[in-house]
C-alpha cells in the first residue's frame, strides 16, 4: 500500500478540488445570476461526493496503511479494488446527481457504494480484530466501522421513500439526520481518532485516559442521535438521554485533551510543523461543536437552531470542513503522505485560514437570521472565500508533483 499511497493521496486532493468547485458554483448561483445547473441537484452531488469521494476515500486508504503498519499478510489487491469501486461509484453519483438528483441512476450507484462499503467493512473488521489486544486504537477503529454500517440504515429508509414516493416529512428528516449523525459522529470521528491514536501509540504511557475517552464517546454516540431530532416531540426519557450524551461527550473530550496537553512536546516530534498548530485549530473547533451540542439541549435554543437553515449549514461545515477535512489534510501532511515542501505548507495554511473565515461568515449569517438581519455582501464574501478554498487545494495538489521525497515511515 505504501507504493500506491501517493496515488491515493493525489486522487483525494483531486476529489477535494471537485467538492470545492461544486461549492464555487453553488456560491456563485446564490450571489449572482447563473441559469445553468439545478441548485438542488448541485447540492445533492456536492454532499454525496464530499462524503464518499473525499472523506470516505481518505479513511479507506488511511485504514489500510494502518493495517499494513501493524499486521502481516494484508490483502492489498483486495483493498485496492474496493477503494477503486468506491471511487468509480462516487464519480458516477457526482454526475448522476448533477443531472437528475435522486433518480434511478443515482439510487443504483448509491446502492453500489453501499454494498461496496459493507464488503470493505467486513474485511476491515477482520483485520481490526487481528490487531494486538492492547492496541489503543483497536476499539476506536472497530466501533468506527460498525457505526458506518449503522448509518446506512438512514440511507436505506430514505431511498425506499424516494423510490416508492411514500413521503413522510418526519421520517424523511429523521433518516437524513440518522445517516449524517452516524457518519460524522460515528464513522468519521472514531476512524479519525483511531488513525491518530495509532500514530502516537508509542508515546502512550498510561492508556487509561484514552480508554476513558473511548468509552464515554462510544456509550454516548447512539443517544446523541436524538440531539439531531430535538425539533421533534421527544419523550422525556429520550430527551434526558440526549442531554446526558452531550455531557458525556464533553467529559470524554476532557480526557483526550488532557492526554494531548501532557504529551505536546512528544507530538511535535511525531508530526511535521505546522501540524500541531493545525491540530489545535481542529481541537478548538471540536470543542466548539461539543459546546453547541450542549447548548442545543435548551429548548429555546434548539427551536431557533433547527428553525433557520443558515445555522444548520454553518454547523455541517464546522464538522465536515473545519474538523474532519482539516484533520485529514493535517494528518496527511504531518505524516509525510502529503509532500512536506514549502508550497504544500503555504497552500495548506491558506486553505485552513479560508475555512476559518468561511465558518465565521456562515456563523454570522446564522446569528443574523435569529433577528432576520441580513449581513451585507455576505454571499459575495462567501463566494470569494470559496474561490480561495478551491485555488488553495488546486495549488496544494500541484505541489504534490514536485521531486521532494515523501516520508511515510510509520513510527
Amino acid at each position: 500500500m505504501n507504493k500506491s499511497s501517493t496515488f491515493w493521496v493525489r486522487i483525494a486532493l483531486v476529489n477535494l478540488c471537485i467538492v470545492a468547485a461544486l461549492g464555487n458554483i453553488m456560491r456563485y448561483k446564490i450571489a449572482f445570476p447563473f441559469p445553468f445547473f439545478d441548485q438542488k441537484f448541485l447540492q445533492e452531488a456536492h454532499s454525496h461526493f464530499a462524503l464518499s469521494g473525499w472523506i470516505t476515500h481518505c479513511l479507506y486508504f488511511l485504514l489500510v496503511i494502518l493495517f499494513q503498519a501493524n499486521l502481516e499478510n494484508i490483502h492489498e489487491k483486495r483493498y485496492r479494488i474496493l477503494i477503486l469501486v468506491n471511487l468509480f461509484s462516487s464519480y458516477g453519483m457526482l454526475v448522476s446527481f448533477m443531472m437528475q438528483g435522486y433518480g434511478l441512476v443515482s439510487i443504483i450507484l448509491s446502492s453500489i457504494t453501499l454494498i461496496n462499503g459493507y464488503v470493505f467493512s467486513y474485511f476491515a473488521l477482520k483485520d481490526t480484530n487481528r490487531l494486538a489486544t492492547n492496541h489503543p486504537a483497536k476499539n476506536w477503529i472497530r466501533v468506527a466501522i460498525w457505526f458506518g454500517i449503522l448509518s446506512t440504515l438512514g440511507t436505506i429508509v430514505l431511498s425506499h421513500m424516494l423510490s416508492t414516493h411514500q413521503f413522510d416529512l418526519t421520517t424523511y428528516l429523521g433518516s437524513i439526520y440518522f445517516f449524517l449523525h452516524f457518519q460524522y459522529n460515528g464513522f468519521f470521528l472514531f476512524a479519525c481518532m483511531g488513525i491518530f491514536i495509532d500514530r502516537v501509540k508509542h508515546i502512550i504511557v498510561d492508556p487509561k485516559q484514552i480508554r476513558y475517552s473511548f468509552w464515554l464517546f462510544f456509550l454516548s454516540c447512539i443517544p446523541a442521535y436524538f440531539l439531531s431530532t430535538l425539533w421533534a416531540d421527544l419523550p422525556v426519557m429520550v430527551f434526558a438521554s440526549a442531554v446526558l450524551a452531550a455531557i458525556l461527550q464533553v467529559v470524554g473530550w476532557f480526557f483526550m485533551v488532557r492526554f494531548l496537553r501532557s504529551n505536546i512536546d512528544k507530538l511535535k516530534l511525531i508530526f511535521r510543523s505546522p501540524s500541531i498548530i493545525l491540530f489545535l485549530v481542529v481541537a478548538l473547533a471540536f470543542t466548539l461543536k461539543l459546546i453547541l451540542q450542549l447548548g442545543s439541549t435548551i429548548p429555546e435554543v434548539s427551536k431557533l437552531a433547527f428553525g433557520f437553515r443558515p445555522i444548520v449549514i454553518a454547523y455541517l461545515h464546522l464538522v465536515l470542513l473545519l474538523i474532519i477535512s482539516v484533520f485529514l489534510l493535517t494528518y496527511m501532511y504531518g505524516t509525510g503522505l502529503l509532500k512536506q515542501n514549502k508550497n504544500s505548507k503555504i497552500f495548506l495554511m491558506v486553505f485552513v485560514i479560508a475555512v476559518i473565515f468561511n465558518e465565521i461568515v456562515l456563523g454570522a449569517q446564522g446569528i443574523g437570521s435569529f433577528s432576520y438581519t441580513v449581513i451585507p455582501y455576505s454571499n459575495e464574501i462567501l463566494f470569494a472565500i470559496a474561490v480561495i478554498l478551491f485555488s488553495s487545494i488546486l495549488l496544494l495538489l500541484r505541489a504534490q508533483f514536485s521531486r521532494t521525497l515523501i516520508n511515510i515511515n510509520h513510527p
